[in-house]
């Protein structure tokens, strides 16, 4: 479980909340205060015009992967740079003894599809040139596809806040027209409620729901791309035929020195043992 992004999420909503309670001047924390910032209309129009808004900019088949994204901005699985460069260091010892032939079974091992194809594209005794070609354009492929499931968030998060400034004209209208005088005035309360509700309701929409999963998106983004460019950089130097010593060394300044340093220790460790 992504344990940052639920913290940070729970923790906002919490924080929101007891500030909320403290009303009125009193020191005293006071839970009906609360309901001061429920409203029905002003949910309908930021939270129902959002959601609408999204559906009506995106196509089906982007609106149906948003189970996906949720799966992977929990999972703090996966990706791993120096699990890979271990394994592609294995590689290379296994090409250098017994020739590139003999990744063939280790790439049908592969679970990762990107890794099993850039394997095969090199036991397939492709050209240097065109292999990388493919590699990369392959990669250049997912990250649009990434972008344009973070786009889906940062469009909710762009257009919340307008729609709360919608809600708050809406609410201002409502209040001028209940302070006609020949009518007799009314009660500007609910109005006036829903003007100032309405732009919390976008705020908190823009800046605590749709901001923080298109930024771990956008991270888990870059942490696949890192290593799908390792992947790259690896296959290409095990069919040129790199010491695999050489190899890892090479691999390893993709990463930082903590890492290199954690993975290093780690690795005598269990060496050690």
């Amino acid at each position: 479980m992504n344990i940052t992004y639920v913290i940070g999420f729970i923790g906002a909503v919490v924080v929101m909340i007891i500030g909320m309670m403290f009303g009125g001047g009193e020191s005293l924390l006071t839970p009906k205060q609360v309901l001061n910032f429920w409203d029905p209309a002003s949910v309908f129009i930021t939270i129902g015009c959002t959601v609408l808004i999204i559906v009506a900019s995106f196509p089906p088949s982007a609106l149906k992967d948003i189970p996906k994204h949720f799966k992977i901005l929990m999972n703090t699985k996966g990706n791993d740079p120096l699990a890979i460069i271990d394994e592609l260091v294995e590689l290379a010892q296994v090409a250098r003894k017994n020739g590139l032939l003999a990744l063939e079974e280790r790439g049908n091992q592969q679970e990762d599809p990107f890794f099993k194809q850039c394997i095969m594209l090199i036991v397939d005794n492709n050209d240097a040139d065109q292999a990388r070609e493919i590699m990369m354009n392959d990669i250049e492929q997912s990250a649009a596809r990434h972008d344009f499931g973070a786009g889906m968030y940062e469009k909710g998060s762009s257009v919340a806040p307008a729609f709360g400034m919608v809600g708050t004209l809406v609410g201002l209208i409502n209040m001028l027209k209940a302070m006609d005088v020949e009518s007799g005035g009314g009660d500007l309360g609910p109005a006036m409620a829903t003007a100032l509700v309405t732009t919390l309701y976008g705020c908190v929409m823009a800046h605590m729901v749709f901001g923080p999963i298109a930024a771990q998106l956008r991270q888990r983004d870059e942490e696949e791309m890192l290593c799908k460019l390792i992947i790259v950089e690896g296959i290409m130097s095990i069919q040129s035929g790199v010491n695999p010593k050489a190899l890892r060394e090479k691999l390893l300044t993709f990463v930082a020195q903590r890492q290199r340093d954690g993975g290093g220790a780690a690795k005598k460790g269990g060496e050690a043992g």
